[in-house]
């Protein structure tokens, strides 16, 4: 008898949702996602600009630019101020062409001891694997001290880009 009286209660009373607390919840919601939310991102270059009044040049000589550029069977070692300095021709095995990349830019460093930056100039076919080598290369440098191995830096601050085009690369392509 008792559930009759239940059953008969519950059919009368229309049931009501209540989505207030729902609303509410996409209220806050729906904003934080469309501001969050990363909608495309075509390319990044970070660009590193010398402070205001930084003339980034000595009285004697202006600042080392290094610029390092692979070639399909060279590697050009060149400052973007003064030009080219060493070109190393690149055989089968680019261990020996490595080895002496090295040995420049620890000359340079030396000589250069304050600067980080360089440019890794890249033509379109170049694999990389050997991108990453060069990058390596150019970064740091093994040294045996104490017999142990260390690292030492030479130029960490590394950004990549296109190799210019050569006249005679032009000239074949027409």
């Amino acid at each position: 008898m008792k559930s009759r009286r239940l059953r008969a209660r519950r059919s009368k009373d229309p049931a009501e949702l209540n989505i207030t607390a729902f609303m509410n919840l996409m209220v806050v919601l729906v904003p934080f996602l469309l501001i969050t939310a990363v909608f495309s991102r075509l390319a990044v270059l970070e660009l590193n600009l010398p402070a205001p009044g930084e003339g980034g040049e000595d009285d004697d000589q202006p600042a080392l630019a290094l610029e390092v550029t692979v070639r399909d069977d060279r590697l050009e070692l060149g400052d973007r101020n003064r030009g080219s300095l060493a070109v190393i021709t690149r055989e089968d095995d680019d261990r020996a062409a490595l080895l002496e990349l090295s040995e420049r830019l620890q000359d340079l460093k030396a000589q250069h001891p304050d600067t980080l930056a360089a440019t890794l100039l890249l033509e379109p076919d170049i694999q990389y694997d050997l991108l990453v080598q060069v990058m390596d290369t150019v970064r740091v440098v093994e040294h045996a001290g104490n017999g142990e191995l260390e690292q030492l830096e030479l130029f960490p601050d590394i950004s990549i880009g296109d190799a210019p085009i050569l006249a005679s690369a032009e000239g074949t392509g027409r």
